[in-house]
């Protein structure tokens, strides 16, 4: 007759704990919603005690907030990576735009999901608002020096345009369009008004 040993936690370096918080937190929202998601709930799921969670997170809204980070930190990341190989605008704007509906495609309901809590929302309203200026600056700088735009023709182009790449998104989120056609779309879009505005602008 054999009888099971009870569970043994594993040790992880904190880092690695903390991570493992946050996939656990990100596999809950996905699979049955934000409302699911408490600091109870994933200490059970990942095996440790509740206080330890709150170790690493002071409350839920800032686990939540930290999970949007994350999303929001590796997609910038991953995004200035593919800019710096980048050997010509139209396929800045193709890496930069795929990485983009990839993520929408792949992390789109977990991130909607964490923007739709007003909490999270709050908590992270400085930081989305500064990456998206981070990434409205690097555009700006890049069409000037591809079409050698007046700055403010720039400024009011890429604000316009920015709102095609999201229009993209929704697109692939709601499986009306491909990752690849709405890449090569976005791109035709883009450097299409582009070139147009540069011609216009030497008349």
């Amino acid at each position: 007759m054999s009888t099971s040993l009870p569970k043994r936690r594993t040790r992880l370096p904190p880092e690695a704990r903390r991570e493992q918080i946050l996939d656990e937190a990100a596999r809950v929202i996905l699979e049955e919603g934000l409302t699911a998601v408490s600091m109870e709930r994933l200490a059970r799921e990942v095996g440790i005690s509740k206080g330890l969670v709150y170790n690493y997170f002071s409350d839920r809204d800032a686990l939540l907030a930290a999970l949007l980070l994350r999303e929001q930190t590796e997609l910038r990341d991953r995004g200035m990576a593919s800019a710096l190989q980048a050997r010509s605008f139209a396929e800045l704007i193709r890496q930069t735009t795929r990485l983009y509906l990839e993520q929408t495609r792949d992390r789109g309901a977990l991130i909607a999901a964490l923007l739709s809590d007003p909490s999270v929302g709050r908590l992270m309203e400085e930081e989305s608002r500064a990456d998206r200026d981070r990434t409205f600056r690097y555009f700006v700088r890049a069409s000037r020096r591809e079409y050698d735009l007046p700055l403010d023709r720039a400024i009011a182009a890429v604000d316009m345009l920015m709102a095609v790449t999201d229009q993209a998104g929704k697109l692939v989120a709601r499986g009306e369009l491909g990752v690849d056609a709405a890449t090569e779309m976005c791109v035709e879009l883009i450097t299409g008004a582009l070139e147009k505005l540069a011609r216009s602008a030497v008349r």
